[in-house]
């Protein structure tokens, strides 16, 4: 048998229960009932299994996660992974650790309250506990990286932060406007790599003479240094965000406002609800809490607006949010927006009224948790590190661990014979980020970044021709 043939009959397919059918739930069972492993949910709501399992491919038990016998009858014996994403912590939590006494199975539980989270460490050894994802500190995350970078529309981190996939857009006084990638590249002279460009909502991977012209939406991955030079070289405005004004108290709010502080950031905080007003002046004593009604704009006005840096509306409404932010956009071309979005059932709708850079937690969870599906899958030589679904879930970024020697490995890239629709992006070698040319090489230890319109890579030698 063939190294290919070994691979694709080792390729696994997972047994996988997932508790609680809400909106990362029901988001999970999509994603990964078409990968193709065998789900079984789990939720108190009959209405909820039966849309479910009428929707997907999956089978549907209703009752408690937590309880013994329904974990039997889900089948956890047999099962590959439990994953708890029910709206309690503590059930959760509880889900997992009969999980493991019972099939010994690995776990993921949904952790949200920040009581909790310098426990995770704690929580994962002494319970045994695969996995702890906390979806409000994973936002924050996400949201402090791109006002790290301000004129970018999305910003995936890889290699622990040492490499970034930037997207942004050609504004009509760059100097790159016009001109070919092959220009760009020669003039600008910067390790970095254009990766994928969309022009009138069509993605292409473009070659040197792809012409870049304004309103073009491009992406390269390049280390954060380096994506400041190039900035800075094709005359694109990258003004530092030096205050935020966040609207709404929730969990998401206290962890950004920490991290923009720790940036050097001015932080000013508008909730309506006056505990929690107090309770985030007591939590976060260097932020300024307003007590008040986040849509009123002539709070907005009053509250400096329009010499804020960055606006984030975190209110638990989406509608809100929308709203406050197309209000901003309105009154200032220049404000920095990220606009965090709960559903993601009109996305196309929502990206139609151009409110900045728009966040949706659930993608941002169940990326993570695909990630981890992906990295258990029984593959040969090499791990899913970091998995992140780009361009509106039209491609994939995917980062491999090379753990042995294969057919990708000690040759040149030259050499290999990848398949369409597949891009070899970058290569970490300990520490150091190589945007790779035909010359180099993959060896043991590294990890390669790749971009693909293919789904299913589960492996790098997925990427080769068989």
């Amino acid at each position: 048998m063939s190294v290919f043939e070994r691979f694709s009959a080792e390729k696994k397919v997972l047994d996988i229960i997932i508790v609680g059918c809400g909106k990362v739930g029901t988001s999970l069972v999509d994603r990964l009932s078409s990968d193709g492993h065998h789900i079984t949910v789990i939720d108190k709501n009959q209405n909820i299994v039966t849309n479910v399992t009428n929707t997907y491919d999956a089978m549907g038990i209703v009752g408690n996660g937590s309880s013994y016998s329904i974990q039997i009858q889900a089948g956890i014996e047999d099962a590959d992974l439990l994953i708890a994403v029910t709206d309690s912590d503590e059930l959760n939590l509880l889900c997992c650790i009969i999980a493991k006494k019972v099939g010994d199975c690995a776990s993921i539980a949904r952790v949200r309250n920040p009581d909790y989270a310098s426990e995770f460490t704690y929580l994962r050894e002494k319970l045994g506990i695969s996995m702890i994802l906390n979806p409000e500190l994973e936002t924050a995350n996400e949201i402090a990286r791109l006002l790290r970078v301000p004129n970018a529309l999305n910003v995936n981190s890889f290699a622990s932060g040492q490499a970034e996939l930037i997207r942004f857009r050609v504004p009509e006084k760059s100097s790159i406007a016009g001109k070919t990638l092959s220009e760009i590249t020669s003039n600008i002279d910067l390790p970095l790599l254009i990766c994928a460009a969309e022009k009138s909502g069509e993605l292409i991977v473009p070659n040197g003479s792809y012409l870049v012209e304004k309103g073009d939406a491009l992406s390269f991955i390049t280390t954060p240094k380096i994506a400041h030079s190039f900035f800075k070289r094709a005359g694109i405005a990258t003004g530092r965000v030096s205050n935020a004004m966040i609207i709404g108290g929730g969990k998401t709010t206290y962890y950004l406002a920490h991290q923009l502080i720790d940036m050097g950031i001015d932080v000013k905080i508008i909730e309506e609800d006056p505990q929690k007003c107090e309770d985030l002046s007591l939590a976060i004593d260097k932020a300024l809490v307003i007590c008040g009604d986040g849509t009123d704009e002539e709070l907005l006005r009053q509250e400096g607006l329009m010499s804020t840096d960055a606006l984030i509306p975190l209110t638990g409404i989406d509608e809100e949010n929308i709203l406050i932010s197309v209000f901003a956009k309105r009154i200032s071309d220049s404000i920095k927006i990220v606009t965090k979005v709960s559903r993601s059932t009109f996305k196309s709708v929502v990206d139609s009224f151009d409110v900045g850079n728009v966040i949706y937690p659930r993608e941002i969870v169940a990326n993570m948790i695909v990630t981890y599906v992906r990295a258990k899958q029984n593959s040969i030589g090499s791990n899913v590190e970091t998995l992140y679904h780009i361009f509106d879930n039209r491609a994939e970024a995917i980062e491999f661990r090379i753990e042995e020697n294969s057919e990708v490995t000690n040759k040149t890239l030259s050499e290999l014979e990848l398949k369409d629709d597949i891009l070899i992006a970058c290569i970490n070698r300990q520490g150091k980020i190589i945007i790779p040319s035909g010359s180099d090489e993959i060896w043991i230890g590294d990890t390669v970044i790749l971009i693909t319109t293919r789904t299913g890579v589960n492996n790098v030698t997925d990427i080769l021709k068989r």
